[in-house]
């Protein structure tokens, strides 16, 4: 029995570490350290609601984590031990014993060259590689600013120098303001910029991405579009918000987040339709999208299951040989606001909780070579095998 508690012991302290603290209280980075302990940690990563004063977490982080590789954002909403949570500074930790990191920080992504940043790529897998070559687990995680517009172009870049490693992220936020969102990277908040992190770890990784909307039988054409400014001008040559109104039976004045939440659109691509989901509407009746959106394109209505049961099976599904140890997840804040609205965030946090999820609410998710949107996008981290 006390060998198998010690190794029980020693397996937790190769998994992933959580913590979440009010953003309003004095010191909240001696509390998230009370939590997690004294690592030593290969990657700390802090998701920040609008409130907490970013720039000042990351500089008094350096202090409290000396020699933690640190990185986070600006969220749209936290998801704590609790399940969906507000106000919360929600700290996510590999410790050194079960993980190595490699983090390359992409700035100015309005002019992302993929050529150098594919190099770049290469060689941080490379200086990865060599110095965890006995931890074959292999992922990344990609944290991009949620109002840059440049998801779609950066994870097409990444996936020529990512090769076989899996890759999901999130899209920073800033509550449902969509005004600023920030980035933390190496002691400094970047905008317009992302930081992706290449791990390795004893703990087997699985990511998924997961959504409760089918499509419908309305389909509606882009007749004209701005992809670079992910804005829809007209659909079926209607303007767009009248027509996407129309095809759900409702006035224009009438449309909200919480229709926009009900009612995405899809795409079909690769055999599956993927989630393109609407921000807001514009004055002059133009649709603004969170992934960028080409003239032509077919789009079909979606309508949503339960997102309860469906949120259950999906995550019981993961554990079905045997419970994770922790999940981080990217959740899209339309979830969030669907659930609101359908009076289900209990019931979707008391699931989170349970199945141990941490992350944060987003303006987009990023799984492999695809943005999308409106799904909870994630890593499953288990166990490693037993240890002596």
């Amino acid at each position: 029995m006390q060998d198998q508690s010690h190794r029980e012991g020693a397996r937790a302290m190769r998994c992933p570490q959580t913590a979440s603290v009010s953003a309003d209280v004095a010191d909240p980075l001696a509390d998230l350290a009370a939590v997690l302990g004294p690592g030593p940690f290969a990657q700390l990563f802090l998701f920040c609601s609008p409130r907490a004063d970013i720039a000042a977490l990351g500089a008094a982080a350096a202090q409290v984590f000396p020699g933690t590789p640190i990185c986070g954002c600006s969220t749209a909403g936290e998801i704590t031990g609790l399940g969906y949570d507000e106000g919360q500074i929600v700290a996510f930790a590999l410790p050194r014993a079960g993980f190595d990191v490699e983090t390359l920080v992409i700035e100015n992504l309005d002019q992302l060259d993929a050529r150098p940043l594919i190099g770049e790529l290469l060689r941080a897998r490379q200086s990865l590689g060599r110095r965890a070559f006995a931890r074959v687990q292999e992922c990344a995680v990609l944290l991009v600013d949620g109002l840059s517009g440049q998801e779609d172009a950066l994870v097409a870049a990444l996936s020529g120098g990512l090769g076989p490693v899996p890759v999901v992220g999130g899209s920073a936020g800033d509550g449902i303001r969509f005004q600023r969102t920030r980035l933390l990277a190496q002691g400094r908040v970047i905008e317009n910029a992302a930081v992706l992190c290449l791990m390795r770890s004893d703990c087997r990784v699985r990511p998924f991405s997961l959504d409760h909307l089918r499509p419908t039988e309305a389909r509606m054409v882009v007749t004209r579009a701005d992809p670079a400014r992910r804005i829809v001008e007209r659909i079926n040559d209607e303007p767009a918000a009248a027509e996407y109104a129309r095809l759900l039976g409702m006035r224009p004045e009438l449309l909200s987040p919480f229709v926009f939440a009900a009612h995405p659109l899809l795409v079909r691509a690769g055999g599956r339709h993927h989630v393109r989901a609407i921000q807001h509407a514009l004055p002059d009746g133009s649709l603004v999208f969170f992934a960028a959106i080409d003239e032509g394109l077919v789009l079909t209505i979606a309508e949503p299951q339960d997102i309860v049961a469906h949120l259950e099976t999906e995550l019981g599904a993961l554990a079905r040989e045997g419970a994770p140890s922790a999940i981080l997840g990217f959740d899209c804040v339309f979830r969030r606001i669907e659930a609101e609205g359908r009076q289900r965030s209990r019931a979707l946090s008391e699931i989170l909780a349970r199945h141990r999820v941490t992350g944060f609410s987003t303006y987009g998710e990023q799984i492999g070579a695809m943005h999308v949107n409106q799904t909870m996008t994630g890593i499953a981290f288990f166990p490693p095998e037993d240890v002596a």
